[in-house]
């Protein structure tokens, strides 16, 4: 079961972008007034809760934590969409999907 965690600042996420050089990372952007981010937010933490693996996943609250959002967005290249999931792996974003495609199916498919 993983653990998840959330960004708060863009100091946070910098580690993250860092961390990933030692193995997978998901983050995910979520909004907190969005019932399509809910929904995919469920399919997100379903998978963190039976993926069978302590990999590092982490979650940002988009609206509170826009400066993070727009930080992320910068860094990685990707055009900011919420909700969106990112997979980072050496400092690169290896996969990314958002709205209704963040399925539990989906997001294992890219964790392998």
């Amino acid at each position: 079961m993983s653990e998840l965690k959330e960004l708060t600042t863009t100091e946070e996420f910098d580690q993250v972008w860092e961390k990933s050089t030692e193995g997978p990372i998901f983050v995910f952007k979520h909004s907190t007034t969005c019932p399509i981010s809910a929904n995919a937010f469920d399919e997100f933490q379903k998978y963190a809760n039976t993926n069978g693996k302590e990999e590092p996943v982490y979650f940002l609250k988009v609206r509170e934590s826009r400066e993070v959002s727009n930080h992320i967005a910068d860094v990685t290249g990707v055009k900011h969409q919420s909700p969106q999931l990112l997979l980072i792996q050496d400092k690169a974003v290896k996969w990314n999907d958002s709205h209704s495609n963040i399925t539990i199916d989906n997001i294992e498919e890219a964790a392998l």
